[in-house]
């Protein structure tokens, strides 16, 4: 490798950091100075970071970092690659600019608290390349000789998110693999809680892609106590493991990575993942198309992407749950399925006024409703209905506002919240008005279109800078506008999302759009609550001590 040469350098460690404030200034001075960019992450239990630059300047950060003994045996990986370009893959993998910040925790191993979380020193015995291929040497030595005990024993467990082990896993043939299929990798505890069973007796081998995710998921096993002691990980993640088997040993494919690269092979150079639509063979996420209502990465070829910019995952495709309106490609034509029930319990928000300031001097983000009532029903009358409010408006809305209520002329759609991205401007001058004559307020509260609402002053902090500041922001059934704004880099400013969970009933907006939303905060900057209700805020226990918590830190 020459040292004019670009990089990128991936390495973490878990130690109890005293001072963050003197560890945060060496990174902003160090990697400032050597013209590194990318990822750092701070926590009171470690660190974790992702940068690119020359390997010159890789190498200079290494030594200096080497010289803290608290980083005594970190693994530092490096590889050279190419130069990142200014484009929407290096943008949303954060490699156009450097971002330090100081975190709760290194990786959000859950989205709720959990009653007994994972100490990280009960993590699973490492195992290096070697020692983890000869594990699966052996096994299949032992199915080869016809071992009937071993390697019944033995299972890998791939502690990855469902996209990433698309394009590559590990394979041997007497070896069974899990693969949880999770869409992120807070996750993941509750999907070992659901297949426990799967693991008790068994010698368990983790993986993921550097290592840091197995550290804390394997604690988590190990923890649930007898049966669940021989948990094992891959030391140095698949990256490791190829570097040292380069023509990819047991591992098929390519291993995704989280930074402008995307994936990275061996010498093998067949393709495992396949085209959601036709089946094809592929494996490029370079052009970073995304399930229409969860939002994860998806596998779509190039010839698939010209018929339709809609796609639904495998795992929405599964579980079909409050999605109504399912876009599919048959024919090269875009279908929509809704479901007759929804047409019985959920109201549009076709007709709805502009923004305007309500009584008292509070804003509003109420809306105007056109409902298909159900069977038999009718509208509710005229007098019972009140002039209402909105942040946004439909693109096609022409200002009339109506007092009563009528039968839509036109099925309903449940996604049409993302249609409404007009009328941004208004809300934003009357909050600019707010803000000016009550603020300064510390922090701001949207609920469903209001959260999208906050979620959009978030995205355009610098932009505001002065007019509206805000140290946090709360986000309840919230979801992302399809607007330029977050399709930029991920937010920074602390968050607290609050949603329904999967098997929630909010039918308004559902739990996978409020999870992305939260994804597009950066790393470590959003905590996300989950609840089992519909369309609310909760208010019992333990929801209000969550949300107490949060808002503790900014006191």
């Amino acid at each position: 490798m020459s040292k004019d040469e670009y990089g990128v350098l991936l390495y973490y460690k878990f130690a109890f950091i005293t001072d963050l404030n003197s560890l945060f200034s060496f990174y902003h001075s160090n990697c400032n100075s050597l013209g590194l960019l990318g990822r750092v992450r701070l926590s009171p239990n470690g660190v974790n970071v992702t940068v690119g630059g020359l390997l010159s300047a890789l190498e200079k950060h290494i030594e200096a970092v080497k010289s803290n003994s608290l980083f005594q045996g970190t693994d530092f990986k490096l590889a050279s690659s190419h130069h990142p370009l200014n484009d929407k893959v290096a943008v949303e993998c954060g490699f156009t600019s450097l971002s330090i910040r100081v975190v709760k925790e290194l990786v959000t191993f859950s989205s709720y608290p959990l009653l007994n979380p994972p100490e990280v020193s009960n993590a699973g015995r490492h195992l290096s390349a070697a020692e983890f291929h000869s594990v699966l040497q052996s096994a299949r030595q032992l199915m080869k000789n016809g071992s009937p005990t071993d390697d019944k024993q033995l299972v890998l467990l791939d502690a990855r998110n469902l996209y990433e082990t698309r394009i590559g896993k590990f394979h041997a043939p007497s070896v069974e693999t899990l693969d949880p299929g999770i869409r992120q990798y807070s996750d993941l505890p509750s999907w070992i809680d659901d297949n426990s069973e799967l693991l008790r007796g068994k010698h368990v081998l983790m993986y993921c892609t550097g290592g840091i995710r197995c550290e804390m998921a394997s604690a988590y096993i190990r923890s649930k106590g007898a049966g669940f002691e021989n948990v094992f990980q891959l030391y140095g993640g698949i990256q490791r493991y190829l570097e040292q088997f380069p023509d990819g040993g047991f591992f098929r494919g390519k291993n995704f990575v989280f930074d402008h690269r995307i994936s990275v092979g061996s010498s093998d150079t067949s393709i495992m993942g396949v085209c959601l639509i036709c089946g094809s063979s592929y494996d490029n996420y370079s052009s970073r198309c995304r399930c229409t209502h969860c939002r994860i990465l998806v596998l779509v070829c190039d010839s698939c992407q010209i018929k339709s910019d809609a796609y639904v995952c495998e795992l929405c495709q599964k579980h079909r749950m409050d999605f109504g309106s399912i876009p599919s490609v048959e024919d090269g034509e875009l279908a929509t399925v809704l479901d007759k029930n929804d047409l019985k319990t959920v109201c549009s928000d076709s007709k709805i006024s502009s923004q305007l300031p309500s009584r008292n001097g509070k804003s509003c983000t109420e809306a105007k409703n056109s409902c298909a009532p159900p069977s038999g029903q009718h509208a509710p009358p005229p007098e019972n209905c009140k002039r209402k409010y909105a942040w946004l408006v439909a693109s096609d809305f022409g200002g009339k506002v109506e007092a009563d209520w009528k039968i839509a002329n036109q099925p309903f759609d449940p996604l049409q919240y993302q249609g409404q991205t007009d009328g941004f401007d208004v809300s934003l001058a009357y909050l600019k008005k707010m803000f000016s004559e009550q603020g300064p307020f510390d922090g701001i509260l949207g609920f469903s279109q209001g959260a999208a609402m906050a979620a959009l002053l978030c995205a355009q902090g610098d932009k505001l800078k002065g007019e509206i500041d805000l140290r946090f922001v709360i986000l309840c059934s919230g979801f992302a506008l399809p607007l330029a704004d977050f399709g930029q880099k991920p937010i920074n400013c602390p968050s607290l999302h609050i949603f329904g969970s999967d098997p929630g009933k909010d039918r308004q907006i559902t739990s996978h759009t409020s999870r992305y939303l939260a994804s597009r905060f950066e790393d470590g900057c959003s905590v996300i609550i989950e609840h089992e209700f519909g369309h609310i805020i909760p208010t019992r226990s333990p929801y209000m001590d969550n949300i107490k918590d949060f808002l503790r830190r900014f006191l």
